[in-house]
């Protein structure tokens, strides 16, 4: 549940709210509007710090009627992940204590404040609801009431509290323990937001996978006990939409490796492995709430990739839905396993667009950091499209090549492809080759989720579970 939001559009003379934000535009001197502007100069004296130094670091101090105020200014010359990281910092100073509500003032002219109320008011309440924690004595308290003062564009905050609602979803999966959200798990709980939200659902459990011939699928999942993988399909319908993408999500719950074992370090956070499907999810929930004018396919891979008897090894053949037979050279491979058969599912229904998200592979992580994800498609004016988006929402994407030479690397002698390459050299972009021989001609990206996890928190958002990804999603189907 997110924090109620009270819009005033004056600012107070004397604020009382115990804990107390305020965002000005970066300028070197202080307006005389500023609240608690006397305070905030003896701060600034006491570090020997210029005004527009606030900037770069947000300060806090306690006002004499023991309220917490933290000062924060906005560059508006900059761009919107740098905007996201400066409002970050000034709301950590205050949500560290865990007030129940918080007061935010915004100043400047109109367009300034609008950009100012939209960062603050979403980085509340991305922030300040509580994730899954699992400890004996959980002292949290969630927040409950946000007054903003200085903006009431009440039509502005709708979309992004359902923005803020998916990017919650996401995060709260992707956090959630493997042994609260074994595949079967999940589908008990896509089964009930199915139910909340209306959205068609269907699922392709094992049985009815093997009896598709969707093989690359089932060699990865069949070395679980239960057997309880499957490939879900949700959908939400519009009676003005005018295109159909599809959102694919990889839902590994859990990874050890398979027969070619993580080493510990490695595997420690697999449970991670689902958050494509997590952020599909999410899109999917925070378009239904904002209705837009969009038709959704969602297709969530889930499965576990374990160790056992029945677990698909090295040199395996398989043949996927497609009919391509794939030569399995390594068991660490699997995502694009599970993803090349829902892949095939979902181009079958010819969306106008396609769009899958998978933490697919270490060299991407290599190539980037957790700080940029990695865009791939097979239409050049998409990805780029794809990359404007993500300058605009603050979800960086960077955009890797994947001309045909390179799958020279994924030549087999006894099967019409390599699942990978034994070297591992541009990894991220064979395994991008490799997932297009599932797309047929659909219009496609696909999101290399390296930015997932980024410790101590990656733009708006301040905890290591980012849910990127989400926000990126509804500016790409706001523009469908």
């Amino acid at each position: 549940m997110l924090a109620q939001l009270t819009l005033f559009q004056t600012l107070p003379t004397t604020p009382s709210a115990t804990h107390l934000l305020v965002l000005l535009p970066k300028g070197k001197t202080l307006p005389k509007d500023l609240p608690h502007g006397s305070l905030l100069k003896a701060v600034l004296a006491r570090r020997d710090m210029k005004t527009d130094e606030l900037a770069k670091s947000p300060v806090a101090a306690n006002a004499g009627n023991g309220a917490l105020v933290a000062w924060g200014m906005l560059d508006f010359e900059k761009d919107t992940f740098a905007q996201q990281v400066q409002v970050r910092k000034a709301l950590q100073l205050l949500l560290g204590e865990n007030p129940k509500s918080i007061a935010i003032v915004v100043l400047g002219d109109e367009t300034q404040r609008k950009r100012a109320a939209e960062l603050a008011v979403y980085g509340a309440w991305v922030n300040a609801a509580l994730l899954p924690v699992h400890k004996k004595k959980d002292e949290r308290k969630p927040l409950q009431k946000i007054e903003l003062y200085g903006c009431a564009d009440k039509k502005i905050f709708a979309p992004l509290k359902a923005q803020a609602e998916g990017n919650l979803l996401c995060r709260e999966l992707t956090i959630l323990p493997p042994n609260e959200l074994t595949p079967a798990l999940y589908r008990e709980r896509i089964n009930k937001l199915a139910k909340q939200h209306g959205w068609q659902h269907e699922e392709f459990d094992m049985k009815k996978l093997r009896k598709m011939g969707a093989g690359a699928f089932v060699a990865v999942a069949q070395g679980s006990d239960p057997e309880d993988a499957a490939i879900v399909h949700l959908s939400y319908k519009h009676p003005k939409a005018k295109q159909t993408v599809a959102l694919v999500g990889k839902g590994i719950c859990f990874d050890t490796g398979g027969h070619n074992l993580k080493p510990s370090r490695y595997m420690h956070n697999m449970h991670e492995d689902m958050n494509g499907s997590a952020v599909a999810l999410g899109i999917l929930l925070a378009a239904t709430q904002n209705k837009l004018a969009v038709n959704l396919d969602c297709w969530l891979a889930l499965a576990q990739n374990h160790i056992s008897p029945k677990a698909y090894k090295q040199n395996d053949i398989v043949k996927a839905l497609n009919g391509t037979t794939i030569e399995i050279i390594h068991t660490d491979a699997e995502g694009r396993m599970v993803l090349a058969d829902t892949l095939t599912l979902a181009a079958r229904a010819k969306p106008d667009l396609m769009i899958d998200f998978a933490t697919l592979t270490g060299s991407m992580a290599t190539a980037l950091g957790a700080r940029y994800s990695g865009v791939l498609g097979n239409r050049d004016e998409l990805v780029q499209r794809a990359v404007n988006i993500s300058k605009q929402c603050g979800e960086r994407l960077c955009a890797f090549p994947m001309d045909e030479d390179y799958e020279a690397g994924l030549e087999s002698k006894v099967a019409d492809i390599k699942q990978c390459s034994q070297a591992g050299d541009a990894d991220h972009i064979l395994a991008t080759r490799f997932l297009k021989r599932f797309v047929d001609d659909v219009p496609w990206l696909h999101i290399d989720l390296s930015s997932s996890r980024c410790e101590e928190g990656l733009g708006i958002v301040a905890s290591d579970v980012t849910g990127f990804g989400v926000a990126w999603g509804l500016g790409m189907l706001s523009g469908s």
